[in-house]
């Protein structure tokens, strides 16, 4: 059963954390079992969380899940926006296929709309019933 958990160490990700510096980088995995099948890692900041990796295997549900779990956490810190400072551009595909980009951005804004969506998709199809 995939999971996804946030990892409360950065053993394994030592390139990514040498690439942040000082910040204090999260690990975000998803597992299948005790095997990692993708990860999100990113930095809060005041403004905005930066996410510096992503692995999503290229699976369009996974890379909607890793990422939807970041936004969450943030705006429960009341971020609004979410930075993908990715050096991989095939992470930008499912991104923007997922409409968390527009063609061209790295900045994705109003993360509470789209935990809210989430909402609105579920009401609908409720009332389809």
């Amino acid at each position: 059963m995939l999971e996804i958990q946030e990892k409360f160490s950065t053993d394994g990700y030592e390139q990514l954390v040498s690439a942040v510096g000082n910040a204090q980088l999260h690990i975000t995995e998803a597992l299948d079992g005790d095997r990692v099948t993708g990860y999100i890692a990113y930095v809060y900041g005041n403004d905005k969380t930066v996410v510096y990796g992503l692995d999503d295997g290229g699976d369009l549900l996974l890379c909607d899940g890793l990422v939807r779990s970041v936004m969450f956490k943030s705006v429960l810190k009341g971020i609004e926006h979410m930075l993908f400072d990715i050096q991989d551009s095939r992470c930008f595909e499912n991104l923007i296929k997922l409409r968390f980009l527009k063609d061209g951005s790295r900045m994705c804004s109003d993360l509470s709309g789209f935990m809210n969506s989430c909402q609105s998709c579920k009401n609908n199809k409720n009332k389809a019933t």
